[in-house]
């Protein structure tokens, strides 16, 4: 028996990755071997002594396998021996996903890349190209993504209909849902299907877009549209985001009554929806119910869920089980796995385990990565174990290609949790020399240290080489309020104008809001101070004040 593969699977996925039935493998080449098939009668065409419906039928399938089978085994060896042979003057002499990831794969080399490639004006086969976007929206390069699936479309490279599904998502994540809403409207009537439907759907439901979101799936039903559990666990996860947990349940119910099969994702989601309702009995039930589904085999994510939720109810016991599960579950040795293990048994205040998974990791992944580093040296900092965080942090300097300022910034973090400031301050200038320039997370670390400490002038600095990092970032409301409170308190209107000069700088920010500039208000009337441009400045930014606050504004403004 052959499982059938749709074409549109096929189109999204690698040429080499298809999976031949082994038995129609060997038939295919005792076939080749013995086209006469003199001595296999049992694979070859028979000869009926008279017509026989059921064997001109048996024929005619075995005829269809046959076909079917070659077509497979030609998507499997014959575009990898095409892409070696081909002309290196029209077509690339390497795959384009090769060629686009070749300098490591960063945003700026893989666009540099994609840039030559154009301009090259070399061609590449229609599957490579599909298989090069998915590569590239693995690793989250939509913008270059993008851009070659439109440079290959206008370069007369035909689009499937799951092609302009894929092309719609991208436009979604680089452009934004107006220009994804426009692209939708302006496909062919035929094009809009379930699978077009789908990205619109999900951008809808990960932005919490309650209402478009509902009306689109409401028409997806009144059209007929194939509705998978894809287009379902967007809209569990639209609930389970804007804290509707009890709407759930139904939607689960509306699945069963349509007979749409439920996922590993849509039991993981069900199941938080029980724990945000702390009905642990309920969470229990999905996991049993999930356990009997034939059509579903629970991986490591369904125990790293079940255990953070035990973990929350403070179930440590029943957490330590599900941890014990998880790790079952990861025999294909997933980093991500290993990593919410270490998490998890950090929550669970187990020590002990956080080293035997930690060692688990390095032996698997011998050439550990930053982002393991990184996440181990902060459950041992939140464990208190500053030593073997330094341990863990020397070893990593030993062996690193990349001076990573995140993980400088998690020790640096546990050397301000201890009050070892010195320690703190050699690490910044130490990682600066090693060309790791503070972030504005560093800065904010020590952001936090002075505003503990009361050292408001010194905070303020912070937030200033915070703002001028580049980086989108902005202080909390309450570092806000508790910087303006203490120029108001010791009536610095000169301290506090600063203050609120650098917020300016803040990237997109708009204005500094109205709590800000009601502060600042209070500091000039506290110091018996008057402004001239306060008023100007608050009708601009249209800021809506307290009746206080109006008040004070007018007995201050001159002019």
């Amino acid at each position: 028996m052959v499982k059938m593969v749709h074409p549109t699977s096929v189109l999204q996925q690698p040429h080499d990755t298809t999976v031949l039935n082994p038995g129609l493998d060997s038939k295919l080449q005792t076939l080749s071997q013995n086209p006469r098939n003199e001595q296999s009668p049992q694979i070859g065409f028979r000869k009926p002594q008279s017509f026989d419906s059921k064997s001109l039928l048996y024929d005619l399938n075995l005829f269809l396998l046959l076909i079917m089978s070659s077509s497979l085994y030609i998507q499997r060896f014959g575009k990898t021996k095409s892409l070696t042979k081909r002309s290196t003057k029209k077509y690339l002499e390497e795959a384009l996903y090769r060629r686009l990831l070749k300098d490591g794969g960063s945003d700026v080399s893989v666009r540099q890349n994609l840039n030559q490639f154009l301009k090259s004006r070399k061609k590449a086969y229609k599957w490579e190209v599909d298989h090069t976007l998915k590569i590239l929206r693995s690793r989250k390069r939509y913008a270059s993504a993008l851009k070659l699936s439109e440079t290959m479309a206008e370069r007369g490279m035909n689009k499937t209909v799951t092609d302009q599904a894929v092309h719609l998502d991208l436009i979604s994540k680089t452009r934004g849902i107006t220009a994804a809403e426009s692209y939708f409207i302006n496909l062919p009537e035929q094009s809009k299907n379930h699978f077009t439907y789908g990205p619109l759907l999900n951008h809808y439901c990960k932005h919490q877009m309650t209402e478009k979101a509902e009306s689109m799936f409401q028409k997806m039903k009144e059209l007929n549209l194939t509705i998978t559990s894809l287009h379902y666990n967007s809209i569990l996860t639209l609930y389970e985001k804007s804290q509707q947990p009890e709407k759930i349940p139904q939607i689960i119910l509306e699945m069963k009554s349509t007979e749409v099969k439920h996922d590993v994702l849509t039991y993981n989601i069900w199941m938080r929806a029980f724990s945000a309702m702390n009905d642990i009995s309920g969470v229990e039930r999905v996991i049993n119910e999930m356990s009997r589904d034939e059509n579903v085999t629970p991986d490591w994510t369904t125990y790293s869920n079940l255990a953070s939720i035990y973990i929350e109810s403070n179930l440590v016991k029943k957490a330590e089980t599900a941890l014990k599960e998880l790790e079952k579950k990861n025999s294909h040795k997933n980093l991500s796995a290993f990593q919410h293990l270490i998490t998890l048994y950090g929550k669970t205040r187990n020590i002990l385990e956080v080293y035997r998974v930690w060692r688990s990791l390095k032996l698997a992944f011998p050439k550990t990565a930053n982002i393991s580093y990184l996440n181990m040296m902060t459950v041992l900092v939140k464990l208190n174990d500053l030593p073997g965080a330094e341990k863990l942090f020397r070893e990593w300097v030993s062996g690193c290609s990349n001076y990573d300022i995140r993980i400088v910034n998690v020790l640096i973090g546990g050397y301000l949790k201890e009050n070892l400031f010195e320690k703190s301050e050699e690490l910044k200038e130490v990682s600066r020399r090693r060309g790791a320039k503070p972030n504005s997370k560093t800065w904010e670390l020590f952001l936090n240290y002075y505003l503990e400490k009361g050292e408001i002038k010194k905070a303020v600095e912070c937030v200033e080489n915070a703002i001028l990092t580049g980086e989108k970032w902005a202080p909390a409301v309450t570092v806000v309020e508790k910087i303006i409170g203490y120029f108001e308190g010791i009536k610095d209107v000169d301290g506090a104008d600063g203050f609120v000069g650098i917020l300016d700088k803040v990237d997109g920010g708009g204005g500094v809001g109205g709590e800000v500039l009601e502060g600042l208000i209070r500091c000039y009337a506290a110091a018996g101070r008057t402004s001239a441009v306060l008023r100007r400045r608050v009708k601009m930014e249209n800021v809506e004040l307290s009746d206080e606050g109006k008040s004070l504004l007018e007995k201050i403004s001159v002019g």
